[in-house]
């Protein structure tokens, strides 16, 4: 039998990582590891900690203890200046847009592209146009977010994370709020970019048909504690009653 290739190291690692806001501890000796190029999905009820473990990723927050690799580089104590330099890499979709209101969807997608200033005018609507197209909201360019639903808004925060050239996207509920065709439509979209650009990604969600569509592997945290790591189908046979739960309203949802 032919050796088994080795397998690359982690491009975002949590060793052990706790965090508390006072008394209520949101995360607690929590493990799991994304591979380059792999979509992982985090899932859990509200306020389990999903979130949180996006803001330790963008380094907004530290952890009380444990050790968080990002990009292959221990940020735990690293400086704002650091960090920088890490986000560069790795960027975050947040779940309200975060568009600049002031702006229009076509200059909130050049805004990353003007802040690095290597490219002219010209050629950066060039890209702008083409990251609108490839998340399907190029008419729109000319627009401002008051006009758009929350799932073009959604559609846009995309594209403005994808014009930094990243190699890691963290979507925060990405289909939260939005209709159940849209949600398809953004789950299809992730999806889709993963592969044509080789993306790691990391999907906080607690809409189990999204994590079904896109994850290689599942992170379930439950009151602070990842109670489940590992493939969607081996959770799927999870004799856990939180995580059969959670299956469960999603059957029932799908009758509905």
């Amino acid at each position: 039998m032919p050796d088994e290739a080795p397998q690359p190291a982690p491009y975002i690692e949590f060793r052990d990582v706790s965090k508390a806001f006072g008394d209520n501890v949101v995360l607690e000796h929590v493990n799991f590891d994304v591979l380059p190029a792999e979509t992982v999905c985090i899932l859990g009820r509200s306020g389990v900690g999903k979130s949180v473990s996006l803001h330790h990723i963008m380094g907004f927050l530290k952890p009380d203890s444990g050790r968080v690799i990002v990009a292959g580089q221990d940020i735990t104590d690293y400086d704002e200046m650091q960090l920088e330099l890490i986000r560069k890499k790795v960027t975050m979709v947040f779940q309200n847009g975060a568009l600049f209101d002031s702006l229009t969807v076509g200059e909130n997608v050049a805004f990353p592209l003007r802040e690095s200033r290597e490219l002219n005018e010209e050629q950066t609507y060039q890209i702008v146009d083409g990251l609108l197209q490839m998340v399907g909201v190029q008419e729109m360019r000319d627009l401002l977010p008051s006009d758009l639903s929350t799932g073009m808004k959604r559609s846009v925060a995309i594209a403005r994370a994808l014009a930094a050239r990243p190699e890691c996207v963290l979507y925060d509920e990405p289909t939260t709020m939005v209709d159940p065709l849209m949600a398809q439509l953004l789950g299809d979209l992730i999806k889709r970019l993963k592969i044509q650009l080789n993306l790691t990604s990391i999907v906080v969600t607690h809409d189990m048909r999204l994590a079904k569509k896109l994850a290689e592997r599942v992170v379930f945290l439950h009151e602070g504690r990842a109670i489940f790591f590992g493939p969607y189908a081996e959770m799927e046979k999870s004799k856990e009653p939180i995580i059969q739960e959670f299956l469960e309203l999603d059957e029932l949802k799908l009758e509905a």
